[in-house]
């Protein structure tokens, strides 16, 4: 696992440039609150928004998640563990007043980088 990348994955790198290309500015791997051990993959700190691209593995997508055969018992408590701590994370968040976009990793880097774009624009 340490050598898994924590940050720079090529879905990140995609949502990154289509959002630098849309002239949209923000810091990468950042803790969003002080005292939050827990760092967004991309933060809009004026906006109070906090872009999390979650891997389809580590994060359980509903769609292709996969449960490993060897040592099955662990993997389930790990994968569980970091799920439950993406809940607590955004949960933290949203009381703090922060918006929290999560995407996956096989989404279409266009469309998520529209999904935030919207959590940016304010309501009319």
């Amino acid at each position: 696992m340490s050598r898994q990348r924590r940050r720079d994955t090529a879905p990140e790198v995609a949502l990154r440039r289509e959002l630098h290309r849309r002239g949209l500015r923000f810091f990468v791997d950042r803790a969003p609150l002080p005292g939050l051990r827990r760092r967004a993959d991309l933060v809009f700190p004026r906006r109070h928004l906090a872009v999390y691209v979650d891997g389809c593995f580590w994060h359980r997508c509903p769609v292709h998640a996969t449960d490993p055969k060897n040592n099955s018992e662990w993997w389930a408590a790990k994968l569980a563990g970091n799920v439950a701590r993406d809940r607590d994370t955004d949960a933290r968040l949203t009381a703090a007043g922060w918006t929290v976009v999560r995407i996956w990793e096989h989404e279409d880097p266009l469309t998520a980088a529209d999904r935030v774009q919207n959590a940016l624009t304010p309501p009319s």
